[in-house]
């Protein structure tokens, strides 16, 4: 029984009645069947020989039922496990056609269905949707020339800069393996020693770091992306969804929550769009010129950074309508795969070492929780343009498999050919191969920045206080090593930890002397 307030509800709990919903759609009963299709006399008792007797092999119902329900998991993502997610469509608002070719951007008015999946990142599929954690905001574009997923979160910039060190920052935020408890000195560890993710700390130690719900957030594309014109010019770009209401959760409110309804954004954007309260939000992008991006003070490729607005102003390009739950959570939610590899003709990559690690890593995510054909599924297909490849075979080809198409390249056939007019923007990469550092590029400035800047008086002593709550568990020497960074960005921040950390410190050793 869940246990939300009225005064965080929607009016009506929609979620509840889907059940009578679903009974009331129904005008009557189908039979039941096995999975082959044949028709079920008794499907609650097994089959055995006498009223007390073994179970018999020949149950094959029974077989049926069982060797599908050993299967029902597919393997947890190993990241953004716990989500959830609903379609819509974008629609154009304004002309950027000078800046990308991309058919989704072809005319104003012009609507491309899409599905977005929101989770939270570090959680398992059973965690609490009000976590403090950043949180995944991936939309997969229908368009009428492929599917481009473009896969970001609620926080225009992340921990790390460099991919070699995604595996160890995702382990250092699951559990310890072996108390398998979430562990503070592993998070802080990690971050301590990783400065540049000082930006992306404070930013979830803020306000936004528990949205109330998903639809009152803002997504990301994070990463720099390359937009290509009809005449093959090129300009970098970001990607900024705008929600049209920011909310928060105050901490204690959203540490409540984790424990009173932990699907709470779950229930919350199904009721809104069940009620008609249709989620929205703009689309817009920021653009650079390769010229600017030679000169610019930083480098325009680290995820760790913003481009400030005042130099780059957002330019408005559509708006996100969210109007249809899913009709089955596995089928379109968990299904569901993103990768930003899969990209459209006009909108290409740039040199972010991070964007650039993850084309590899989450097709290959995908190639191990669903197969080579996950892209055949219904909720990943781009169902408005079909493929032609050279691709078949492979576990679950659910479709004509490529037919009696030539399954090879180049051939005589009349097989699929190239589109010649698709060529990309060129570009020169000349470097020497190194493995180059980049832990001590400038970790500080923008965070600072966002203290100095963004956040108010009352919002500064808040982002502090979660802080000191969450470093309060950490060995003295990770608290020491945490405050001298946060210290170099602004030193009253450094003070208020250092106080505050060593007041929840002698309170608890107070705790303990008075418990022995």
């Amino acid at each position: 029984m869940s246990n939300v307030k009225k005064d965080y509800a929607t009016p009506k709990d929609h979620a509840s009645e889907q059940l009578e919903s679903f009974k009331r759609s129904q005008p009557r009963r189908n039979v039941l069947t096995t999975s082959s299709g044949a028709p079920i006399d008794d499907k609650t008792n097994v089959l055995t020989a006498g009223p007390r007797g073994p179970v018999l092999l020949q149950d094959v119902v029974y077989l049926d039922e069982m060797g599908h329900f050993d299967r029902e998991r597919i393997p947890e993502r190993v990241v953004h496990a716990k989500g959830g997610g609903a379609h819509g469509y974008f629609e154009v608002t304004h002309d950027i056609t000078k800046y990308s070719k991309a058919s989704i951007f072809g005319e104003v008015g012009k609507r491309t269905p899409l599905f977005l999946r929101f989770s939270t990142v570090a959680g398992e599929s059973g965690s609490a949707d009000t976590a403090r954690d950043p949180r995944g905001f991936a939309i997969k574009f229908y368009t009428d020339e492929g599917n481009w997923d473009l896969v970001g979160n609620n926080t225009p910039i992340f921990f790390i800069r460099d991919p070699f060190m995604f595996p160890s920052f995702i382990h250092s935020q699951k559990r310890n393996p072996a108390t398998h408890l979430k562990d503070a000195n592993m998070v802080w560890d990690f971050w301590s020693l990783r400065p540049e993710s000082l930006h992306q700390v404070m930013f979830l130690f803020s306000d936004r770091g528990t949205p109330d719900g998903w639809r009152f957030m803002n997504g990301y594309g994070s990463h720099t992306f390359k937009l290509i014109n009809k005449d093959n010019k090129a300009v970098y770009c970001k990607f900024h969804i705008k929600a049209k209401q920011i909310k928060n959760l105050p901490a204690d409110r959203a540490a409540e929550l984790t424990g009173s309804d932990p699907d709470y954004s779950i229930r919350d954007l199904y009721d809104a769009i069940e009620s008609g309260d249709f989620p929205e939000w703009t689309f817009n992008i920021q653009v650079m010129t390769f010229e600017e991006a030679e000169k610019w003070r930083f480098n325009p490729f680290d995820v760790t950074k913003v481009w400030p607005h005042k130099e780059f102003p957002l330019i408005p390009v559509g708006k996100i309508v969210l109007n249809r739950n899913p009709r089955n959570y596995f089928a379109e939610v968990e299904q569901s795969a993103f990768c930003p590899a899969h990209v459209v003709p006009g909108i290409d990559f740039s040199p972010d070492k991070m964007l650039q690690g993850r084309l590899f890593s989450y097709k290959d995510t995908h190639f191990h929780r669903l197969g080579p054909n996950y892209n055949k599924l219904p909720i990943n297909c781009p169902f408005r343009s079909r493929p032609y490849n050279m691709q078949k075979d492979g576990f679950a080809t659910n479709d004509d498999n490529q037919g009696g198409a030539p399954v090879y390249h180049p051939n005589s056939f009349h097989g699929p050919q190239e589109r010649s007019d698709l060529r990309y923007a060129r570009f020169s990469v000349v470097s020497d191969v190194d493995r180059y550092n980049s832990a001590d590029d400038d970790n500080v400035s923008q965070p600072a920045d966002f203290w100095n800047k963004v956040l108010d008086p009352a919002h500064r002593r808040r982002l502090a206080d979660n802080l000191v709550g969450s470093l309060t568990d950490c060995k003295p020497y990770i608290q020491d090593r945490a405050i001298a960074n946060f210290a170099k960005v602004n030193a009253e921040l450094g003070k208020m930890l250092r106080q505050g950390v060593d007041a929840a410190n002698k309170k608890r050793s107070e705790q303990v002397r008075h418990h022995l």
